[in-house]
């Protein structure tokens, strides 16, 4: 039975009448910060008053959820059918990149997440490739005009010159290959919108496990051991002259929406995840572990719809979480014109 539908969610109206209106709760996998908010329909505490959740907070495919240390729960646990997790296992084992492929919206991203997370690896470091991403830029980044100014500036003040390894930052892959005592986690988000170079050009830092800083290996003997910085604030790592070098493989998970096939060399280094579009038991099981038991009571109609419409166009699993979460909040989704802008298809002119 669907919740009684109300007039009050309309926080926007277009009358240009100017109102103060609080804003509801946001969805559980659109949530920044530390603080929690409530479930929809659930009241607010009072000021001062502390809410118990009825459950712990959850996160959508492809969301990230920073760690418990930073004041927010834990991710979902993660659907996947066992077959696939043995296919992740292969890939940890043989120390290989796992290659995730599958359509938008089947939790390609979230698998990294949900990896690192089982396995206490971590905040996992993120790579967004895009159409003008190089192996050097994740790797590292050397700021040459910052230290010429800054060197300058120094030699102004007859101070001493500053250290080289402040002005040099390991991107989200250098910072995945820094020795410790746990491997890092690393994703490789849409490899396949980067240049048709780019899979080759990582081959030899996957068969190797370490790279060179050409500035830092042509400093004097006296200067061979360097602390630069990482992708992570307020962390450094050793450079020994010039050379970055892993005692363990990152744990590596790349995504691609298949727009465009990889070269063999590279398909040969990873281990390959397919994916598939989740059935209706799936997506039931998707919607339960994010919204709660309760949500079911309001999916049915629009899970009809849903598969109705992916069938004839591609559409991901989290446009049905946010139906489903605008149909618990009392909104009416049937209206003209929401449920085809919640609902819209992902491919083709917009």
């Amino acid at each position: 039975m669907n919740p009684p539908e109300r007039d009050d969610w309309r926080l926007f109206r277009g009358d240009g009448v100017p109102r103060h209106m609080e804003m509801p709760p946001a969805p559980p996998w659109r949530r920044f910060g530390g603080g929690e908010q409530p479930s929809p329909g659930e009241e607010r505490a009072a000021p001062g008053e502390e809410r118990v959740a009825p459950g712990e907070e959850r996160v959508a495919p492809g969301e990230e959820q920073a760690p418990p240390a930073s004041g927010r729960s834990r991710p979902a646990p993660y659907l996947i059918a066992p077959e696939h997790a043995d296919v992740v296992n292969a890939a940890l084992h043989l120390r290989r990149p796992l290659l995730v492929t599958g359509s938008p919206g089947t939790g390609k991203s979230s698998l990294a997440r949900a990896i690192a997370h089982e396995l206490d690896l971590g905040e996992v470091l993120r790579w967004p490739v895009n159409s003008r991403s190089t192996v050097q830029d994740a790797l590292y980044r050397y700021d040459a005009i910052g230290r010429l100014r800054e060197t300058a500036l120094r030699r102004d003040r007859d101070e001493a010159e500053p250290d080289i390894g402040s002005f040099v930052r390991l991107g989200p892959l250098g910072t995945a290959l820094v020795p410790g005592e746990r491997p890092r986690a690393l994703l490789v988000d849409e490899l396949d919108k980067g240049d048709v170079d780019l899979p080759n050009d990582l081959l030899t830092v996957f068969e190797e496990g370490e790279f060179e800083i050409p500035e830092l290996a042509r400093l004097p003997e006296d200067q061979s051991v360097v602390e630069v910085l990482t992708e992570r604030p307020g962390e450094r790592a050793t450079v020994r002259r010039g050379r970055l070098v892993c005692d363990e493989f990152p744990v590596v998970v790349i995504t691609s929406n298949g727009e465009r096939d990889f070269p063999p060399a590279f398909l040969r280094r990873c281990v390959r995840l397919e994916l598939p579009t989740p059935d209706e038991g799936r997506l039931r099981a998707i919607v339960s572990a994010h919204l709660g038991d309760d949500a079911l009571e309001e999916v049915d109609q629009l899970l009809d719809t849903f598969l109705r419409r992916r069938a004839a166009r591609e559409l991901a699993t989290d446009q049905l979480l946010n139906a489903v979460f605008l149909r618990a909040g009392g909104m009416d989704v049937t209206a003209e014109g929401l449920l085809e802008a919640v609902l819209h298809r992902l491919g083709g002119a917009v």
